[in-house]
């Protein structure tokens, strides 16, 4: 059998990106594993179906894989995923869609994609200097004093399995503020290692600085792979509202594979 996809990356997150919306992709957990590995298949930090709407009024459903098969929310994976269905559908300004946490909205912004998150009713403090955001994706935030020099591959398993995030386990950010931006790196769960841009990281680190004082919107945030931006706008309950994620993505090549 063939599989018609292509591949996108935002900012360094790269995917594959399949046209389902005649609901034909096998649906094994198999196969998914099989094509995001980076050495016996296509290789990305994960797989996109867009696939037909759900839900009325909006035009499509992005249904998003980890490289382990497990489903969640993606940030930069909805960015690329829009504009993978925006040239399918004669180059679309804008349009609502559904994913796994429910509606969003997509559009261009002079070049670039932009996605609504869902409201985030707060940003918890735990013990230490970190914070807590659950977006559509739990993400840890762990305060340091220089995020490049933080040991990735030992600290970011460790606390992406630590009891209290059990059963699910977390992402994990380590992040700092530096001349008036947010400068992370991200430890991915379903990934199980540092990916060089994650869109609901970078949007749960900016509303972790906007929280405690240290920016204000819209935040300029820089990952390994490249810069975004997010907006949002304070709620009550130390929440927030209007959230937006906004960065390049970046068509790399169309291909078949067979399986």
């Amino acid at each position: 059998m063939e599989l018609h996809f292509a591949k996108w990356h935002g900012t360094g997150n790269d995917f594959i990106l399949v046209d389902d919306r005649a609901g034909s992709f096998p649906g094994s957990d198999g196969l998914v594993k099989r094509l995001c590995d980076r050495h016996f298949g296509i290789g990305s930090d994960g797989l996109i179906l867009i696939q037909a709407p759900r839900e009325a009024g909006t035009r499509f459903h992005m249904e998003f894989f980890n490289p382990d098969a497990s489903r969640s929310f993606c940030g930069n994976g909805s960015r690329c995923a829009f504009a993978y269905w925006s040239g399918l559908d004669g180059d679309a300004p804008s349009a609502a869609f559904t994913a796994i946490d429910g509606p969003h909205q997509g559009e261009w912004r002079g070049g670039q994609v932009a996605i609504s998150l869902r409201d985030v009713k707060a940003v918890e403090r735990m013990p230490g200097e970190v914070d807590f955001v659950q977006n559509g994706s739990p993400h840890e935030l762990v305060w340091v004093k220089d995020p490049a020099a933080v040991a990735i591959m030992e600290e970011g398993p460790r606390r992406r399995y630590a009891p209290a995030h059990a059963p699910g386990g977390t992402n994990v950010n380590f992040l700092n503020v530096k001349d008036g931006a947010v400068h992370m790196r991200t430890y991915e769960r379903g990934v199980e290692a540092e990916t060089l841009s994650c869109g609901t990281g970078v949007v749960a680190a900016a509303l972790s600085a906007m929280q405690r004082g240290l920016v204000q919107a819209p935040v300029p945030v820089k990952a390994p792979g490249g810069s975004l931006s997010v907006e949002a706008r304070s709620a009550s309950a130390g929440g927030f509202t209007e959230v937006w994620l906004i960065g390049p993505v970046q068509h790399v090549f169309n291909g078949v594979a067979t399986y």
